[in-house]
Formats: structure tokens, C-alpha cells, sequence
């Protein structure tokens, strides 16, 4: 492993050498790669020099205590020793999770949609608890969200809700939430106290730079509209809403959140191309998911990954098997635990199928 860590210390010296020059800086595309690059090997070699002071750490000790000529020496070298053999696997297990393959895509900020399912008017409501779980985590994680488009139920909660949300290794994270959420509770509308069961349909989509994929604005239709809802004396007096139409695909995008149709229409170019680029990543990943299998869904919107349970204040996530009762917990944003497990899950299958080591 040490040749290995000097390799990557080798790399990292080249490449913070390349990220100041001023002809890397002008490249947009190559400086933001060699950036990211940049940040996962000082992680890597920061974690490298512990493991390799702790091997040191190991070696000293052996020679002092084969030597025995000092026993205070040998003492403190016993308990030197000690400390490095319980180090230095933990540090290995660190950096081979360190040295999987990254999805390239992990860094990215994302584009959110929850959309109410099955379930009516109840589905609508629990989309809208969705909403605010996830706004309340991406809060505690000093993540930027920022709404784009609203359709708001008929008895609270939303039909559909899109937000951006901004931060690091944001996809990375919030893959693992896409698919249908599903809640068993007795609605507030239920009269005779029966439980009923809903849905709601998450999806998360990395966030599409200019560079990864070209949107050609002849190939798109806009419309502008007056928007509805909360807005002040504006609303549905000014055409500030904007709709986009990928006329060779059919995909719509559309927002009416802000005031402005010049922020609106660079809102709604944002999330057309983020779709664009969902659409060209559900390929590739379709490709990858024949090549390898996981128990970690890859993210297919039709496949049921969660259940909320109120009676019994549950959230099972069907993925991994996994069931914490910490209902209130979880849904006031206190996700990341389940995230972490999934995580864990994946790298597990990701490292037996890695060439690493």
C-alpha cells in the first residue's frame, strides 16, 4: 500500500502545480476537473501520511523492544505498538474506501422533484412532508436549496415540487433517496380512523453544466404565462412564468417562482438541460446495472426503496433491509443515517468488485 500512497502523493504534487496555471485557470472545463481531482487527492494523501507514520510508529517500536536494553524504552514502546496495530487496519479500510472509483457525477449540485402518487389528497400532503424533510437536512448539511417551480395540492402539501440544491458532493448524497416513498398512516381527512397508504415519487437529478450536454435553444419551444399561486399583485397579471418545450424528446420544463421572466426562463433552461442529461445518465447507467448487480437500488423512479409508517413510528428502507424507529427523527431531517447505510452498502459492493488492491 505504500507504494501505492506514493504514487498518489506524486499525482497530487502535479496536479497542485497544474490548478494555479494561468492557462489550466482559463480553461473552465479542465480547471473544475482538476479541482475536484485536486480535493480527493489531498483527502487521499492527508489519510496516506497517517498510515504511513503509523507504520513507522510499528517499526520503531519492534526495534526498540528486540532491542530490550532499555526497559522504560520498551514499555513505552509496547504501548506505542499497541496503539499502531489498532490504527493502521482502520487506516487501511479508510483508504481503500478512499481509492473506489468515484462516480464522476457525485460532486455535483442537484435538481430535486417530488411528485404526489397514489393516495389522492393524502399523497399530496405527505409530498410536502418529503419537501420539508428534505429542505430541513439540506439545512443542517449548509446546502443552499432554492425553489424552482410549485403545484400546490388542493388540502395542503404539493401535486409537484422542484428545488435545486447546491453544496458539496450534494448527488453523491442524495442519489439514494430516487424512487417512490411510501407513507401508512391514517389521513386528516379520515373520519373512522382507518390507515390508508400513499406515495410519493422522488427523483434527483445531477445538475447539468453547459459543457455536459449542448442544448440547441432552436430545438425548444417557450411559452410565457401569467403564474398562479402566492406572488403579490403580480401574479396573473404579468406573463412571467415561462414554459420550455424539448421539441426532438417532448421533454417540459417550466418555472414561475420568481418575478422576473429573465430568471424564470434561466431557471427553466436549467432544469431542461439537467433533464436532458438524466435522460443520457439513465442510459449509461442502465448499461453499468447489466455489467454489475447491487443491492443498492440505482436510483429507478418506479422502484418502491422506502416506507414511512406513523402507527408504529418506523421508516424501513427496503433497499438493505434496514429499520429505524426514529419516525419523527427522520422526517424533521435526520436522514443521514439511513444514507450512511446505503453508502456503506454500495462501497462494500463497490470495493469487492474494485481492482484496488
Amino acid at each position: 500500500m505504500i507504494d501505492r500512497l506514493q504514487f498518489i502523493k506524486q499525482r497530487f504534487d502535479e496536479v497542485s502545480d497544474l490548478v494555479i496555471q494561468p492557462d489550466i485557470i482559463a480553461d473552465q472545463k479542465r480547471y473544475v476537473q482538476l479541482n475536484k481531482e485536486y480535493k480527493e487527492l489531498k483527502a487521499l494523501t492527508d489519510k496516506g501520511a497517517e498510515y504511513i507514520k503509523a507504520v513507522g510508529n510499528k517499526e520503531e517500536a519492534q526495534e526498540i523492544i528486540a532491542d530490550g536494553s532499555d526497559a522504560e524504552m520498551v514499555e513505552m514502546a509496547k504501548m506505542q505498538l499497541e496503539e499502531a496495530k489498532e490504527l493502521i487496519p482502520q487506516l487501511e479500510d479508510d483508504i481503500k474506501f478512499m481509492l473506489i472509483p468515484k462516480d464522476p457525477e457525485d460532486a455535483k449540485n442537484v435538481m430535486v422533484e417530488i411528485r404526489a402518487g397514489t393516495g389522492g389528497d393524502e399523497a399530496s400532503i405527505f409530498a410536502g412532508d418529503l419537501y420539508r424533510m428534505y429542505t430541513k437536512y439540506c439545512e443542517n448539511k449548509g446546502w443552499r436549496t432554492s425553489v424552482v417551480d410549485i403545484s400546490e395540492g388542493t388540502s395542503g402539501g404539493f401535486k409537484e415540487v422542484i428545488f435545486e440544491v447546491s453544496g458539496e458532493d450534494v448527488y453523491g448524497t442524495l442519489k439514494f433517496e430516487a424512487g417512490v416513498h411510501r407513507v401508512q398512516r391514517v389521513p386528516q381527512t379520515e373520519t373512522q380512523g382507518r390507515i390508508h397508504t400513499s406515495a410519493a415519487t422522488v427523483m434527483v437529478l445531477p445538475e447539468a453544466e453547459e459543457f455536459d450536454v449542448h442544448l440547441d435553444m432552436n430545438d425548444v419551444r417557450i411559452d410565457f404565462f401569467c403564474s398562479s399561486g402566492p406572488g403579490g399583485q403580480s401574479v396573473n397579471t404579468t406573463k412571467s412564468a415561462v414554459r420550455m418545450t424539448h421539441i426532438p424528446t417532448g421533454l417540459v420544463a417550466q418555472c414561475q417562482d420568481e418575478k422576473s421572466q429573465h430568471k424564470n426562463k434561466d431557471k427553466a433552461t436549467q432544469v431542461l438541460r439537467s433533464r436532458l442529461y438524466e435522460m443520457e445518465l439513465a442510459k449509461k447507467q442502465e448499461e453499468d446495472a447489466a455489467k454489475r448487480s447491487s443491492q443498492v437500488s440505482s436510483g429507478d423512479r418506479s422502484a418502491k426503496i422506502r416506507t414511512y409508517n406513523y402507527p408504529q413510528g418506523r421508516v424501513t428502507d427496503h433497499r438493505i433491509g434496514l429499520t429505524i424507529y426514529d419516525l419523527d427523527g427522520v422526517m424533521n431531517g435526520s436522514v443521514q443515517k439511513l444514507i450512511d447505510e446505503l453508502q456503506l452498502v454500495n462501497n462494500t459492493e463497490k470495493l469487492k468488485e474494485s481492482e484496488v488492491f
